[in-house]
């Protein structure tokens, strides 16, 4: 699982010119769910992002969690993030996850962060969609998932 975080003042996605989802302040999550991907190392992903501590505190230090700061989360499904360029000029895609269980895992991903207190809002999954972020700092992660750890 590869997880691009970014803290963002707002973000939004659109579909067939249409706002799909919307937050204020807190993440917008790009998500790529990969074929080793189970659900013990999602829940481990869901947990660990919203313990981050990415905000800044009253000292203007990055000390607070998207829960200390009552954030939300615009969580988007990218496949692509599963791509791999190493050889030639395309990407191949070989390490994704099929798309039924890739949307299973995600949907119990985002249910995660919900059980977490996090307000989620979501893009449609294998749909186009444009997605526009305010990122704020700028301040973003990447976390990869293996075998139930975060690396």
């Amino acid at each position: 699982m590869k997880i691009v975080i970014q803290k963002v003042k707002e973000a939004k996605v659109i579909v067939d010119e249409k706002i799909v989802g919307e937050i204020g302040l807190g993440y917008c999550l790009l998500v790529g769910i990969e074929k080793s991907d189970t659900l013990p190392g999602i829940k481990r992903a869901a947990d660990k992002i919203t313990t981050l501590r990415l905000f800044d505190d009253k000292e203007g230090k990055i000390n607070l969690s998207i829960k200390d700061v009552e954030g939300s989360i615009l969580s988007i499904s990218q496949f692509t993030l599963a791509g791999d360029i190493k050889k030639g000029n395309r990407p191949s895609f070989t390490n994704a996850m099929s798309p039924d269980i890739a949307n299973e895992l995600y949907e119990s991903f985002n249910k995660y962060l919900e059980d977490n207190g996090i307000k989620v809002e979501k893009g449609i999954f294998q749909t186009h969609m444009n997605v526009i972020i305010n990122n704020d700092g700028p301040i973003t992660m990447i976390m990869e998932v293996k075998d139930g750890k975060v690396l």
